[in-house]
């Protein structure tokens, strides 16, 4: 590894870091402004757009330990955004699914959340976006094939 590798992967890690660090601020923030936390927001987006769900896979959908999706799942029941349904073919399974309640918080919140994504990436052109889009996948893959 040559000191030019070194340094522009240090600062590659640094800008990343960074960017993911204040886009991540501005809409956890944008989501707390509206009641939720953004891992509740994340099953709520969840179940939103794919619809039921079973228990067992929203943490690996969501990227959240699977421990941690019964307390969320019990929060947003309580509060009505969400019902457990069990499976009709296996008892061991349970399913998450959007409320009307749920829905209509989601029609409302979930433009908003877009709008303010646009907003965020507007810095960048659409075809800068694509280009970050393919760099960030190429490196994402690469490092799923290192060994570590």
């Amino acid at each position: 590894m040559t000191i030019e590798q070194s340094n522009s992967a240090l600062k590659l890690f640094i800008v990343l870091s960074r960017a993911h660090k204040v886009i991540h601020e501005c809409t956890n923030h944008f989501i707390q402004k509206n009641g939720i936390n953004p891992t509740e927001f994340a099953v709520l987006e969840l179940l939103y757009h794919k619809g039921k769900q079973p228990l067992q896979q929203i943490g690996n959908k969501i990227l959240l330990a699977s421990g941690s999706i019964t307390y969320v799942v019990d929060k947003l029941e309580g509060r009505g955004y969400i019902s457990r349904i069990s499976s009709a073919t296996d008892r061991r399974v349970t399913y998450a699914e959007i409320t009307n309640e749920g829905s209509k918080f989601m029609d409302e919140l979930f433009p908003r959340h877009e709008e303010q994504l646009v907003e965020l990436m507007n810095a960048l052109s659409e075809e800068e976006k694509e280009q970050v889009i393919a760099l960030l996948k190429k490196l994402g893959l690469s490092i799923k094939n290192l060994s570590y």
